[in-house]
């Protein structure tokens, strides 16, 4: 792998968090969620903070913010403490409350299942209103549990195709302008049909193959098909009749009648070199694809099967160890994190989008006007997790602490679907599997 696939995949991993660990959550822990014994505190004194150690450039961001934050004031001192990401969701899986820190950060899928756990507490009471208003609506979906918010993200994640308009412009495709037009599936399946005739291996897609199709990439990357076409991951806590659908399943049909058109990119720069006309991924793409090809890159919505174009959503996210003496100053910290200072110098490292309104606004990257506005315009318009129509095109993956479950058995039928399996008998027998899960955990209801 070159630098810059080690570079894309580094970037991903600490936008999605490709971990292995969310499949063993679900059973840890006691459930049925409580924050009761989190105290205020006296918001003054030594608070503990735990943080995944990703990219070298946000490990840095964040260390200046604590320090920044520390030389701010006399009253509340920050001790942070980073942990490797390819360990650090399990290490909190693996914590008891009581010596869980003040401040967690935590991917955001994750959530539910810490809530469940007794692990997190609501922030409402102990961040400011300032900052609570400041956050983008999507974020907010993300941190929310029955109008209640556990965690507020720095920044936030979306996808696209990204478009070669040269090669578009040669086979003759017109491409979207933004998500207002995006093409059907069967203008996306004219597209990719007309670039294969200019193409000389026919290969003119790329998917992201190389992340793994059968992890949270997976997941994440390709849920909007099934939201797209009007189902859904769970619905009102069930699987069955919502994921294996007849149109989710002819929408997983046309997905894996495209495989005849991907690029294995097993180096991850496909698209980069101009192997492929069209690359479908995330905004963390963008820089490496910048550089390549300059004024030729172009970035469009997915494709719409039904109920308009749909994006994933979500990233890391911050919250209050349920266990916390201090919540007060817990949460001071928690609006330092997400003051535009913070927030600009996070996204300028890592090139996410900003997780707050004004510093969305201030962003040359992601403001109105901007090479990629397309992602906060989907941004603009959440869905949360339940309520998907087509007014909507970000969705938030389902806020359930069974979501591991939920993650794994999805992942595993699409990988198996791209490989030729049957979509109908596979998405049925997914779940059913993840109905069955959540029958045996009283549906991870939390109180």
């Amino acid at each position: 792998m070159n630098a810059g696939s080690r570079r894309f995949r580094r970037t991903l991993c600490s936008t999605l968090t490709l971990a292995l660990p969310l499949a063993g959550l679900a059973a840890c822990g006691g459930g049925g969620g409580s924050d009761a014994s989190a105290e205020s505190g006296s918001g003054k004194g030594t608070i503990s903070v735990w943080a995944h150690q990703g990219q070298a450039g946000e490990t840095t961001a964040l260390q200046n913010t604590v320090k920044t934050f520390n030389s701010s004031q006399s009253d509340i001192k920050v001790e942070l403490k980073l942990i490797p990401e390819n360990d650090y969701t399990k290490t909190i899986t693996a914590t008891g409350a009581s010596e869980l820190p003040d401040v967690i950060e935590f991917d955001g899928p994750t959530m539910a299942n810490f809530v469940y756990n007794k692990k997190l507490a609501q922030i409402d009471s102990y961040v400011s209103a300032k900052t609570m208003s400041n956050a983008t609506d999507a974020i907010k979906a993300q941190g929310e549990i029955d109008g209640k918010h556990y965690g507020l993200g720095m920044f936030d994640s979306g996808l696209g195709v990204w478009g070669n308009k040269k090669l578009l412009d040669a086979a003759g495709v017109k491409y979207p302008t933004g998500v207002d037009d995006a093409w059907t599936a069967a203008e996306f399946d004219a597209a990719l049909k007309a670039l294969k005739a200019k193409d000389a291996d026919g290969k003119v897609l790329d998917v992201s193959e190389q992340y793994g199709l059968a992890t949270e990439w997976g997941t994440y990357g390709f849920s909007p098909i099934v939201w797209s076409a009007g189902g859904a991951l769970l619905e009102d806590g069930k699987a069955e009749g919502a994921l294996d659908s007849p149109k989710v399943v002819s929408a997983m049909q046309t997905f894996q009648s495209w495989k005849t058109y991907v690029d294995p990119n097993t180096d991850g720069n496909a698209f980069a070199k101009g192997k492929v006309a069209l690359s479908w991924v995330g905004n963390w793409t963008y820089p490496g694809y910048d550089k390549a090809l300059g004024d030729d890159l172009v970035v469009l919505p997915l494709p719409d099967f039904g109920n308009g174009s749909k994006t994933g959503q979500g990233s890391w996210a911050w919250g209050i160890g349920a266990d916390t003496k201090n919540a007060k100053a817990a949460g001071a910290f928690l609006d330092h994190l997400l003051s535009d200072d913070s927030v600009g110098a996070m996204t300028k490292a890592n090139g996410s989008v900003p997780g707050t309104e004004s510093a969305l606004a201030k962003s040359e990257l992601y403001k109105q006007g901007g090479p990629l506005q397309l992602f906060a315009d989907q941004l603009a318009k959440p869905c949360g997790d339940s309520d998907i129509d087509k007014s909507c095109v970000a969705v938030t993956r389902p806020v359930t602490a069974g979501y591991p479950t939920v993650t794994a058995k999805f992942s595993q039928a699409l990988n198996a679907i791209y490989g030729g399996a049957d979509p109908k008998e596979t998405l049925e027998k997914a779940a059913r599997s993840i109905d069955q899960d959540f029958s045996d955990n009283a549906g991870y209801e939390i109180p």
